[in-house]
């Protein structure tokens, strides 16, 4: 199965400073942003996202907030008519030493236990931040950096999630 692996925050939809998530209730789409994510499935590729959420362990968000943000975030994207296929999130604060943070694997492992039909060599990773692309070199795979500049390394810089769509 190939996989787009895909940031959510900056990515997808709007990032904000993390104090500002507190009020943060609506899930606002980057443009474009939709349409990347209909090119990337018409493309064949499967849709999982992957998130720090480090808000919830550091207090600034509650469980409950973050289920009910995704719940609408989902929604939004069911509504334009594309599926994803999973979200796996971290949940633990920044001084914690878990092993799903991002630039850690364990989110990516989280997905190859629940599907093992996944084939690397076929996925793709984007974020927006350093952490998605140091992940995505140590996995070796296709890695897309939106907004951070360039730096030594196979990743292509780009500017927003549907310009990664002419490199597919």
């Amino acid at each position: 199965m190939k996989v787009a692996f895909l940031d959510r925050d900056g990515t997808i939809i709007e990032d904000y400073e993390d104090e500002l998530w507190r009020n943060v209730t609506e899930p606002d789409f980057i443009q474009g942003s939709i349409d990347a994510l209909k090119e990337i499935k018409r493309k064949g590729y499967e849709i999982i996202i992957i998130t720090n959420q480090y808000l919830i362990d550091e207090q600034i968000i509650s469980i409950e907030q973050y289920q009910n943000f995704t719940n609408k975030f989902v929604e939004k994207i069911k509504d334009n008519g594309i599926e994803i296929l999973d979200i796996f999130y971290c949940p633990h604060s920044r001084k914690s030493d878990c092993s799903c943070m991002k630039p850690k694997d364990g989110l990516i492992k989280m997905a190859l236990e629940k599907y093992p039909e996944i084939d690397m060599k076929d996925c793709f990773i984007v974020g927006d931040s350093l952490c998605d692309v140091e992940l995505g070199e140590k996995l070796e795979i296709k890695t897309f950096g939106i907004g951070i500049g360039n730096r030594e390394g196979e990743t292509l810089f780009v500017d927003s999630l549907i310009d990664v769509v002419r490199y597919l």
